[in-house]
């Protein structure tokens, strides 16, 4: 329906660099059939490698690119640092300083971005759903009251450019209000994002 698109486009569009790190990772492992190419026989498992999409490489390059100031192809800690919290995560520059070692061969001060996108996609594997979700509900719920209130909506649409009425917003909550408080918490939002396909 209209009102389940309005707010998941209110979803991604408020999280501007981090809606794309939002969705659950895929299954890290699936049964494959005996005999299968990389099967080890009858209820053998296969780790599945965890891949970016071409939205959230993009979004890595855009923000390498960004940092890299002098466009030499290379960061340094302190430009990784900002790309990195630019992505959605926070990182001391000690911490950042590490990284760029361990992950060039030669002790290097800067980081490419080929080795950028590996160290990225390892710590976006490493992030939890529940936690991203909680995140974007933070920014709907920007006077903290643990709710989403059509003053919140309202606020939202206004900075994404959207015209509705407060009808219509008052309708998008009404749709997903389960416990009919005339709001949304916390666990109604995440409800809207794991089962999106079922509203």
């Amino acid at each position: 329906s209209k009102v389940t698109v309005s707010v998941l486009n209110c979803h991604s569009a408020a999280l501007p660099v981090q809606h794309a790190f939002t969705t659950a990772p895929p299954m890290a492992s699936k049964y494959q059939r005996p005999g299968a190419p990389g099967s080890a026989g009858v209820g053998a498992r296969r780790k599945k490698k965890f891949e970016l999409s071409e939205e959230q490489r993009q979004e890595i390059r855009e923000a390498f690119d960004l940092f890299d100031t002098d466009k030499n192809g290379l960061i340094d800690a302190h430009e990784m640092k900002v790309a990195m919290r630019a992505l959605g995560f926070d990182v001391k520059k000690d911490e950042a300083l590490r990284i760029i070692e361990s992950a060039s061969n030669d002790g290097a001060q800067q980081i490419t971005l080929y080795n950028f996108l590996e160290v990225m996609t390892e710590r976006i594997s490493e992030r939890d759903p529940r936690e991203e979700m909680l995140r974007a509900f933070q920014l709907f719920d920007d006077d903290n009251t643990g709710r989403i209130t059509l003053k919140n909506l309202r606020r939202v649409a206004r900075d994404l450019g959207e015209n509705m009425s407060d009808d219509e917003l008052q309708a998008m909550i009404d749709e997903f209000d389960k416990d009919q408080d005339g709001e949304i918490n916390e666990d109604e939002f995440v409800g809207i994002m794991t089962n999106s396909d079922d509203f």
